[in-house]
């Protein structure tokens, strides 16, 4: 079995099924990639689709710098850039329609959506925390993909996991602050 920088050499050679074997690779992790960003299934697939043709549009320019997997994530992350300016799209579902809803039973039976706390932060924050927390990427991948520096992406890192802490503790407290994140929350004030 050939390794991905292989693959991506025959890829840019023209070998349409090496390209194939990175697709079978890798379609689920930029599939899952696209969902945890907040998009919709079938905005996610779009997206998906989207990254994979200009990833065979571009593979003549893989340098084998990063892993294909960063670089994957990089264009997926280029092309959710570009659809959210052009689109303004908006995520409104959750991240895994059967597991985004987590907790129930608190004695005003609220619950917690995951996917509404990833939501209420900056997309700047919640990319970073995403590619980090859910796709297990090092700071180093993450730099590359959003072409930033180490230290930024450390200090988004850091700001998202405070405010999602923060609002975790609101939750568990029964004291939530109006954010979304909190089904049953008065909405009168998302901005404080």
């Amino acid at each position: 079995m050939l390794d991905d920088d292989e693959l991506a050499a025959q890829a840019a050679a023209g070998n349409l099924d090496a390209f194939g074997s990175l697709f079978t690779r890798y379609a689920r992790d930029v599939y899952r990639l696209a969902l945890s960003l907040g998009h919709r299934r079938s905005d996610a697939e779009d997206l998906m689709q989207d990254t994979f043709v200009a990833a065979l549009e571009g593979v003549g320019r893989f340098e084998g710098r990063s892993s294909v997997r960063t670089w994957l994530g990089a264009i997926l992350i280029r092309q959710a850039s570009r659809n959210r300016r052009y689109h303004r799209l908006r995520a409104t579902e959750a991240l895994d329609e059967t597991a985004a809803t987590v907790g129930t039973g608190l004695r005003d039976e609220r619950r917690l959506d995951v996917h509404a706390m990833l939501d209420s932060l900056s997309a700047e924050h919640r990319t970073v925390l995403v590619l980090r927390e859910l796709q297990g990427m090092s700071y180093d991948e993450i730099a590359e993909a959003l072409s930033i520096p180490r230290g930024t992406v450390e200090s988004r890192l850091f700001r998202a996991r405070n405010m999602l802490r923060e609002r975790y503790q609101e939750y568990q407290t029964g004291r939530p602050r109006s954010h979304p994140a909190v089904v049953g929350a008065p909405v009168e004030s998302r901005h404080e």
